[in-house]
């Protein structure tokens, strides 16, 4: 049985990691994709089901092992079907369920329009 290889480009491509094929040769030509824990530097490396990929984006990592090569770019559902995410979830993603509202000291921060009014008469001195 021949196993299904395909180039990191045009997986990202296909995954919707990236908008277009070219961005996605850039990150991989960058060293932002790591295929295996091993640094991938050319778009024409090639990815297999199951490896497992590190990229780094801009404002996130994601870990994904690969399931599927893909066959074109379809919608996000059919994309999902390439991919096991493995991602850790990110921080704007932890919440905290016990958060208490921020609470300010009395007198820090902007005064409110009462206590404007009041600082004004006492300087005009009415």
């Amino acid at each position: 049985m021949v196993e299904a290889r395909q180039r990191i480009d045009k997986w990202l491509f296909f995954a919707r990691v990236v908008k277009s094929r070219s961005l996605a040769a850039k990150l991989a030509q960058a060293g932002r994709v790591r295929i295996n824990s091993e640094k991938s530097d050319k778009a024409s490396d090639l990815v297999q089901p199951g490896d497992t990929l590190t990229i780094t984006l801009e404002r996130r990592i994601l870990v994904y092992k690969v399931l599927l090569p893909g066959s074109r770019r379809g919608p996000a559902e059919e994309a999902r079907t390439l991919y096991e995410d493995l991602s850790p979830p990110s921080a704007s993603e932890k919440s905290l369920p016990d958060a208490l509202p921020a609470v300010r000291d009395i007198g820090s921060g902007r005064p409110t329009k009462k206590e404007r009014r009041q600082t004004d008469r006492l300087r005009d001195g009415s």
